[in-house]
């Protein structure tokens, strides 16, 4: 019983394991015919590595061609001037001469600007305050306080020099005796003559540096400090109403009331013509007409560089300054006047000038205002007739 129920389990195991050793080597054989069947005759066996390269030259080509393009591009764009222009200034900016320059620039122009330039004192007048009376033929010391409010030192080659107007006996320049640092005062006196002939007579000073050029007082440094003296008519008459007294103190106590009742006074002399005139830097002045611009002209209202105004006679006008009270024709008759040029600024408002028209006519005028933003001037003029 045991035997025949053995023999049927025997065969059935031997039977699939033969079998399944022909399956196996059935399969393997056909894997071998495949696998040499696709490395002889079929291509996609061999596609992954060979497609990797093919991948791998496209890519090359590809990165070719942008080199190339990219060479192209650049080769273009190389001589163009604006890839030039874009190396100079790379190599130009760091370059020492670039900002040494601008440096130089500062160095020379500030001190320039700034140092040579005087101030006013407090008081600028030490002696002989505007329109003093001095006897004619007397001399006198005129002192001004002059500050040095410029960068450089006055040394003893700077000098006080005669600008324009009445010299009155003084020379054309004094050295300063000591060195006058930044911010220090000086304090400058000038021998000087009064005239000998009655009048009013104003002189205009400046600074003088060791070149010869000349700077002043004022915000810009250019303009002049003055003397102006007013020498009477009868200076032997003041002398012996106050005696004891010096002959300038006489004069300024009795001058006005001397002139008062001088019998030229009462006369009333014919009148040209006379108003008011606000000429501007440039106009001209016909001081027989009393109009502006109208060709016939005795006075120039103009400016210079230096932004300096002044009234510059023409022709053979002649005009000089009185002083701060109105005179009459035999005064300015008298008065002192020149073909000199006056400049406004060292006219203070109220100040009356004498004039002669070119036509030999005389005239007297009262700068009544300046206007600061234009410097248009405001001019009471009256210009008497011909006798």
């Amino acid at each position: 019983m045991s035997e025949t129920k053995r023999g049927p389990i025997r065969f059935g195991l031997l039977t699939a394991l033969v079998w399944l050793a022909v399956a196996a080597g059935i399969i393997f054989l056909l894997w071998q015919v495949i696998t040499r069947i696709s490395a002889t005759d079929l291509p996609v066996s061999t596609a992954t590595p060979n497609q990797t390269q093919v991948n791998q030259t496209i890519a090359a080509i590809v990165i070719s061609q942008s080199t190339r393009s990219a060479t192209a591009a650049t080769q273009t764009i190389t001589p163009s001037p604006t890839a030039k222009l874009t190396l100079t200034p790379a190599t130009a900016v760091p370059s020492p001469k670039v900002t040494s320059t601008p440096g130089n620039v500062i160095q020379t122009t500030t001190p320039t600007e700034l140092c040579n330039q005087a101030g006013a004192g407090n008081p600028i007048d030490i002696t002989i305050p505007d329109n003093s009376l001095i006897p004619s033929g007397e001399g006198f010391i005129k002192t001004w306080k002059l500050v040095n409010t410029g960068t450089c030192t006055w040394t003893k080659s700077y000098s006080a020099s005669f600008f324009y107007g009445d010299q009155m006996g003084a020379p054309e320049s004094v050295p300063l005796q000591a060195n006058v640092l930044p911010a220090q005062s000086v304090e400058i006196s000038i021998e000087m003559i009064a005239p000998t002939s009655p009048g009013t007579y104003q002189g205009n000073w400046k600074l003088s540096n060791p070149s010869g050029e000349l700077f002043g007082i004022g915000p810009n440094g250019d303009l002049p400090f003055w003397v102006r003296i007013i020498v009477p008519e009868n200076p032997t008459k003041t002398a012996t109403v106050t005696p004891g007294t010096t002959a300038t103190q006489g004069a300024t106590a009795t001058y006005n009331p001397t002139i008062s009742p001088s019998p030229s006074s009462t006369a009333t002399p014919p009148i040209q013509a006379s108003g008011k005139l606000l000429p501007v830097p440039g106009d001209t002045i016909d001081l027989d007409t009393l109009t502006l611009n109208s060709g016939n002209e005795d006075l120039l209202y103009q400016v210079d560089a230096n932004n300096y105004h002044w009234l510059t006679p023409q022709d053979e006008a002649m005009i000089g300054v009185f002083s701060s009270r109105e005179p009459s024709l035999p005064e300015c008759q008298s008065a002192s006047m020149s073909h000199a040029p006056i400049a406004v600024e060292s006219l203070p408002v109220g100040t009356y000038l004498c004039y002669t028209t070119n036509e030999g006519r005389l005239g007297r005028a009262l700068l009544e205002a300046v206007d600061p933003n234009n410097f248009t001037l405001t001019l009471d003029l009256l210009t008497w007739a011909l006798p």
